[in-house]
């Protein structure tokens, strides 16, 4: 028999024996276990320490005893005669019990929100699942709550937010800081580790994607199948840098190489300060009220100073570094919201100038956003694999870096180019389109690339192997 038949568990119904008194009392299961410790002075150091190890989980309650039940008395002397015999108390019982405490603990301790949720609501798992989906999808969800909210009251975001200083300048600067505080740029030291690989995933990203969406939206355009500034917009959405983030966690997901995606996010997002506006100078001309000095004279200010302050934090601060990386999940909603507030403005004075768009218009840009960015990856793909047929892990990465467009640089950049531009809402929702897009697709796709770089490093080995054979008799 093992230690635990020692423990007797008994009702109220039922009379102890002084032994089993002195060892353990447990009144009722289903109430609080009441443990003895009128021993524990009688007992060995070595036994004591142990008994109040493994009891300490349960000793608060050890005095507890239900109103309306008599319990039996104590008996003092028949504890000390039979202390040797008391045994330790079980690791099992324990365990149990701990796990009960551990469960009341967290349900004492769940938010208000989700505790609410399973407490007063008639159908808490359709709340709960709603909860779910909207912190995993809380971007997506509150732009397109934003549009609504502009399209319902243009005025508020237009005007009486004054968004020219906050929206313009104070969140475009604080997202521009906290990137330049994040961004890694001593990974551009290994620019040369990888200069070709390096060199063709941003000339992929800027020039080859915008000009098969240039090429496309002049083909709608002439079709007469989208209106003119959701083609523009698509453009305009091409144009803006490689996702940081989102490109390092598919990179890291789908088993590719993460150096190198750490090293083109650093540097994409860089270059595309100046890079971007070129481009989309160079695609659609001077639009309306655009003046090329004054814009990059405010890009300068709202952009590059900021950027090169965060740089400089990065570098010298480690303080500020820290503070940073230990709050980064916040820092990262600060982003969000900021960009959140960007766009509702953004719309709101779209809206309040009496610009829209027909939804049949919205949904076909939909669908050739979809053509355009499944078409380019399938594209960058088939370039990967004859560039570089013996690095399976770049090209995984380089799927990604090739095709994938930052929301966080885009509409701040966009929104300091035309923000004196009515149609500046249509020219950033392309864009917002895109970001969703790659992401659920990349998600798609990452389990599978992960299960290629793993078949294709095996073949390269015994490639490598059935070579090294060959050397000696050759």
């Amino acid at each position: 028999m093992n230690d635990d038949a020692d423990f007797i568990f008994t009702h109220a119904n039922h009379h102890p024996t002084p032994q089993q008194e002195a060892a353990i009392t447990v009144t009722n299961i289903t109430a609080p276990i009441i443990v003895d410790y009128s021993h524990k002075d009688r007992m060995t150091s070595e036994e004591g320490a142990d008994s109040i190890a493994t009891g300490k989980a349960v000793d608060h309650v050890s005095q507890e005893y239900h109103a309306d039940e008599e319990q039996p008395p104590l008996n003092k002397e028949v504890s000390e005669q039979n202390v040797e015999n008391v045994p330790q108390v079980s690791t099992g019982l324990m365990e149990l019990v701990n796990s009960e405490k551990e469960e009341e603990h967290k349900e004492e301790e769940a938010p208000e929100g989700v505790s609410a949720v399973h407490s007063g609501c008639a159908c808490p798992p359709a709340l709960a699942c709603l909860w779910k989906f909207y912190t995993a999808n809380s971007f997506i969800v509150n732009i397109l709550a934003v549009i609504l909210l502009a399209y319902a009251y243009p005025p508020l975001g237009a005007v009486y937010l004054a968004p020219q200083i906050t929206a313009t300048w104070i969140a475009v600067m604080a997202i521009f800081l906290l990137s330049g505080i994040k961004l890694k740029s001593e990974e551009l030291s290994k620019a040369f580790q990888r200069l070709r690989f390096n060199i063709f995933v941003p000339c992929f990203n800027f020039f080859v994607v915008s000009s098969v969406a240039f090429g496309v939206s002049r083909l709608m355009l002439h079709l007469g199948v989208l209106s003119q500034n959701l083609a523009d917009g698509m453009v305009i959405g091409t144009c803006v840098p490689i996702t940081v983030n989102m490109v390092i966690v598919l990179t890291v997901a789908s088993n590719g190489d993460e150096a190198a995606a750490i090293f083109n996010a650093a540097f994409g997002n860089l270059i595309a300060v100046f890079l971007s506006p070129a481009l989309v100078i160079m695609y659609l001309g001077v639009k309306g009220s655009v003046d090329i000095g004054t814009v990059f004279y405010k890009l300068g200010l709202r952009v590059v100073l900021p950027l090169v302050v965060g740089q400089i934090l990065h570098k010298y601060s480690k303080t500020v570094v820290e503070f940073v990386k230990i709050h980064k999940a916040k820092f990262a909603k600060i982003q969000e919201y900021l960009l959140v507030f960007i766009v509702y403005t953004v719309f709101c004075k779209t809206f309040s100038n009496g610009v829209t768009s027909s939804v049949g218009d919205v949904f076909i840009m939909i669908g050739f956003q979809f053509v355009i960015l499944t078409s380019v990856m399938g594209l960058a793909w088939y370039a990967l694999k004859i560039c570089f047929p013996r690095h399976p892990k770049l090209r995984v990465m380089g799927l990604f870096g090739c095709t994938h467009k930052s929301v966080a640089m885009g509409i701040p950049l966009i929104n300091a180019i035309y923000e004196d531009d009515p149609l500046v809402g249509f020219y950033t929702l392309p864009l917002l389109i895109w970001h969703p897009m790659q992401l659920v697709i990349g998600s798609f796709l990452a389990p599978r690339l992960s299960s290629f770089v793993k078949r294709e490093e095996e073949r390269l080995d015994s490639m490598n192997d059935e070579s090294a054979e060959l050397e000696p008799s050759t």
